[in-house]
């Protein structure tokens, strides 16, 4: 994508825009900051303006939601690459659309996609809009604070449909660790079909990697090149001194760096941040493309001011809990409205702030999660074995005997660390799965236990998050694990593939090894190191246990990390959705929703707008529903967070009520694993005005859910 002068829209639209809303103008603001400035709309400080470009599509060869793909696309095999050694930037960014839309979503028809979500679904939930392409103006940029290393993405979609006299603005914070389109299907897809400006972020973390054997960095448009001659144009580069760099080369070849891990800054911290920064771009954006020029310049006059937007934060995951938090520090009215869905934030918990279910007091609730991903990565390869999780869906490339091995070996080794109790497998596997409750994870999510770590889900974000809150360079090698690729047979880390990751890693990678044939590697034993789960009979346990001591001892860094981005659930009443399925096993309910809806009680009371919708058979990863065992078991809980979207946008256009925090009881598909009954609305009862026995209730900082 080259740089190009910003468009104007024709004469027609900025005049109809400019008498529209013409009453804007009456006192002058400056888009730079949040205090009233000049009338030109100037580019706001933080945006790196070498960094900034446009490109429109038409709609028909190219879009804004599928890249040119279509619904059809979407749904298919994975894009071709002409020359796959050097994608364009075009291709890579189509790569980056096709994957990430499909790692959020099922995916699946007979699991709903094409009926009751994807581009061809309307806002209603028909069938009327064929291939779903939408066209429309992207504008992508760095934020940055001058040094030139945080280099945020951030990027503003503007469809055909954005109706000036009526403007909104959606926000689509990345999940997980991935880059800048990591929101396209859960807020994205929705807010364009809204003809609503969608501003994305990919929050600090962005799918930046660095090959440290070649020095090839990614670039905003995911192109490589090397560090050197990118300077400050690079997405993410290590900061780690050229001789430091040869001698880790030497000792650990074929290592990466990721932004998330290794960037040094805890980015997390600035997520709610990030996310206002991508809504302030998307007013510029805005009041660029509509705001009338001014005389005979090419400068163009404010017609948006702070606030006159509707503007739906939203998004899921972490990229949910940036929009909680961004939310929290709006003090100027930048966001209208919050919608999320399983929101990973780690809460300040209030003395009076307390969750129950069925009466029973959760005394776990609210931990965050430094604390419970790596309890949960020590002890969910045992707690699979235990008599609970029996049949759990299986979710991993490994013969099953290998992982059979791996988790007898890992209750061993717990059991002679006194972290679990028993004299054989099977009771220890049932204990370490007792302690997995108490530490606040729900008998629902049983099941999950296995797949969240046999998927590397778990591990991977616990050796990220580890790494990212003490602050550790990539050649730290924190507790032993490092990232890199390993032979395909035998696990061992230093392999050269055939061809290297980089070139396509904006398209198809998330972020967080193992990622694109980079995998998370323990670097103690063997010698060299090998893959984590392979590198010693029960799967890296000493580092594991090293990751949790981190938490445990309260090493100082992780502390002050993790106090740096605890939230106070102060939403200054602004009206909120949260909406969670109660299995979920990555991001326990009771750490998350739970504890944030209890705290904001006691933080907001009467002034509260929140409400909580608690899924039962929902879990992390809708996108695992179209796998054997999950399709039986699970639903989706993107079909929830679309309707609690349309809730609030009626809530705010209309007025009608929002709904009350409620549990919405599924249905499970049932049959075969890998051949489940399509998905239909008798599994999906709606979401309700009159929640009767099924009401959550919230009082003086007390949530009670009903069993």
């Amino acid at each position: 994508m080259r740089d190009v002068p910003v468009a104007v829209r024709s004469a027609a639209v900025l005049l109809s825009a400019a008498i529209a809303v013409g009453a804007l103008m009456s006192s002058a603001w400056g888009a730079d900051d949040d205090h009233d400035g000049p009338a030109a709309n100037t580019l706001p400080s933080f945006i790196v303006a070498s960094s900034l470009r446009t490109k429109t599509y038409d709609g028909v060869s190219d879009d804004l939601l599928t890249a040119g793909l279509g619904k059809t696309g979407l749904a298919g095999p994975q894009p071709a690459i002409a020359d796959p050694a050097h994608p364009s930037a075009a291709e890579l960014r189509r790569l980056a659309i096709w994957s990430n839309y499909r790692a959020l979503v099922d995916i699946t028809a007979n699991g709903g996609y094409g009926r009751f979500w994807g581009p061809n679904v309307d806002l209603n939930g028909n069938d009327t809009l064929g291939e779903g392409k939408i066209a429309g103006t992207e504008y992508l940029a760095y934020a940055d604070n001058g040094t030139g290393r945080r280099n945020v993405t951030l990027l503003v979609q503007v469809p055909v449909s954005f109706d000036p006299a009526n403007p909104c603005i959606v926000t689509a914070t990345s999940s997980g660790s991935r880059g800048v389109y990591g929101a396209i299907s859960a807020a994205g897809e929705w807010g364009l079909k809204r003809g609503c400006a969608v501003a994305y972020t990919d929050k600090g973390t962005g799918n930046g990697a660095h090959e440290l054997r070649t020095n090839l960095i990614t670039l905003i448009d995911g192109e490589i090149e090397d560090a050197a001659a990118a300077g400050r144009a690079s997405l993410f580069t290590a900061n780690v001194a050229s001789g430091a760099l040869a001698t880790y080369n030497q000792m650990f070849p074929n290592r990466y760096a990721f932004k998330h891990a290794h960037s040094q800054q805890n980015p997390e911290q600035d997520w709610g941040k990030d996310t206002l920064e991508a809504i302030k771009f998307a007013y510029w954006v805005l009041n660029q493309q509509f705001g009338p020029v001014i005389g005979d310049s090419s400068n163009h006059r404010v017609l948006y001011r702070p606030g006159r937007i509707t503007t739906i934060a939203t998004s899921v995951s972490n990229g949910g809990g940036a929009s909680l938090e961004a939310a929290e520090q709006d003090r100027r009215g930048w966001i209208t409205a919050v919608v999320v869905g399983e929101p990973q934030v780690n809460v300040w918990m209030p003395h009076r702030a307390e969750v129950f279910e069925g009466g029973q007091r959760i005394f776990a609730a609210g931990k965050p999660l430094a604390d419970y991903t790596t309890l949960a990565n020590l002890l969910q390869p045992c707690a699979a074995l235990a008599q609970a999780a029996a049949g759990a869906p299986y979710l991993t490339a490994l013969p099953l005997a290998t992982t059979t091995a791996i988790r007898e070996a890992r209750c061993a080794s717990l059991a002679a660390a006194g972290m679990v109790s028993g004299t054989d497998t099977q009771s220890q596997a049932n204990d370490a799965l007792s302690r997995l409750h108490e530490a606040g994870y729900e008998a629902d999510s049983d099941l999950l236990q296995a797949p969240m770590w046999d998927s590397q889900a778990v591990p991977a974000v616990a050796v990220t998050y580890a790494n990212a809150y003490t602050r550790s360079s990539v050649i730290d090698n924190l507790c032993g694990f490092s990232f890199g690729t390993t032979n395909p047979s035998t696990g061992a880390a230093g392999f050269t593939p055939a061809v290297s990751p980089m070139p396509t890693i904006f398209g198809l990678g998330n972020g967080v090894p193992p990622t694109n044939g980079i995998n998370l590697v323990y670097n103690e034993a063997p010698a060299g190191g090998a893959d984590h789960r392979l590198a010693t009979p029960d799967a890296s346990f000493a580092g594991a246990a090293c990751l949790r001591a981190l938490w445990t001892n309260q090493d100082p860094r992780m502390v002050a990390s993790v106090d740096a981005i605890r939230v106070r659930a102060d939403l200054h009443g602004k009206p909120a959705i949260v909406v969670q399925g109660r299995s979920d096993a990555l991001v326990p309910i009771n750490h998350a929703s739970r504890a944030y809806l209890a705290a904001n009680s006691v933080v907001e009371g009467s002034r509260s707008k929140l409400s909580l919708i608690e899924v039962t058979n929902g879990q992390h990863f809708d996108a695992f529903l179209g796998f054997p065992g999950f399709d039986t078991r699970f639903v989706p809980v993107h079909y929830y967070y679309l309707q609690a979207l349309n809730l609030m946008w009626n809530h705010l256009k209309s007025g009608t009520p929002l709904p009350p925090s409620q549990v919405v009881r599924t249905v499970p598909r049932g049959g075969t694993p890998g051949a489940a009954p399509a998905l239909t609305i008798a599994n999906l009862p709606a979401i309700t005005e009159s929640p009767g026995a099924n009401a959550i209730s919230v009082k003086h900082g007390v949530v009670n859910v009903p069993h």
